[in-house]
């Protein structure tokens, strides 16, 4: 795997594994330049503040978070974290597909009938899991590690996780608005590659635009084209890990020109697209 140069308040590389397809891993040391906007990730993830402070806000939640806090954030969740004070904000990120998770927790008696269950609080202070992290993390990234041992620690983890914090959420409130902001976010992301018109998105939704901005924005944290921008550069991480060129994924994502494409992949993921394609073994 090749990697960036770990310099000071720059984003360090991405870890991948090809044998282990399902799970993604990030260290940043130094994340004072760092800058989030809200954003969503279709894997869950969690991460280890080890050093300095940051904002975390996902939902309901908005808190300062600094060494020794979990953050906790379930598939499609509006969320951001920035740096806050003077001291290096650093941390340890892991992001997981959502099919290998589903799976874990039905072998640990969840309903087979449902695809994922959130977890319940977004952050937490528990020492053990906090710990516990730590060395599924240095084992996941270590190249001494076989992948064998690397899922075996996952599997660890995610158990102990489950056990701790996997509580059962409440559905969505149930009501015609919510079905069709839903209906809209679908749309958005099956089109997200198009020129998609706020029309259309209306017409999806059988909504106003007047009413679909507000609302849409009150449901998921953002704008509906922000979650456009955002599904189009979920797409383009998927294509980046594919190896294909930056410049013919960015057209192909739905950005007029690779520039674009670019600002939008750092805004959002606090990466260029070739750092983060060049994370591969």
């Amino acid at each position: 795997m090749s990697r960036i140069a770990n310099r000071s308040a720059v984003p360090s590389p991405f870890w991948r594994d090809t044998a282990l397809p399902f799970i993604e891993a990030r260290t940043v040391d130094d994340g004072r330049a760092i800058c989030y906007a809200k954003h969503t990730h279709d894997t869950f993830s969690v991460g280890a503040i080890v050093g300095g402070t940051s904002t975390y806000v996902n939902g309901a939640t908005n808190a300062h978070v600094g060494r020794g806090v979990l953050v906790i954030i379930d598939p499609e969740q509006v969320h951001a974290c920035n740096p806050y004070g003077p001291d290096a904000w650093a941390y340890r990120m892991v992001y997981v597909d959502v099919p290998w998770l589903a799976r874990l927790q039905h072998a640990l008696g969840r309903d087979p009938n449902r695809d994922f269950h959130g977890f319940s609080p977004k952050l937490t202070e528990r020492g053990d899991l906090f710990a516990q992290f730590g060395g599924f993390y240095r084992t996941l990234v270590s190249p001494g590690i076989d992948a064998l041992g690397k899922e075996s620690a996952a599997v660890e983890f995610f158990t102990a996780l489950h056990g701790a914090l996997d509580r059962e959420l409440p559905d969505p409130r149930p009501g015609d608005d919510n079905a069709k902001l839903a209906r809209a976010a679908d749309y958005i992301a099956a089109h997200c590659r198009e020129a998609v018109t706020l029309d259309a998105i209306c017409a999806a939704a059988d909504l106003s635009p007047s009413y679909l901005i507000r609302a849409f924005n009150a449901r998921y944290g953002m704008t509906p084209h922000a979650f456009l921008i955002d599904r189009r550069v979920q797409y383009g991480r998927t294509e980046l890990r594919r190896g294909r060129p930056i410049a013919e994924v960015a057209l192909d994502a739905g950005f007029a020109d690779q520039a674009h494409f670019q600002r939008a992949f750092r805004r959002i993921a606090a990466a260029t697209p070739g750092q983060y394609r060049s994370a591969m073994r």
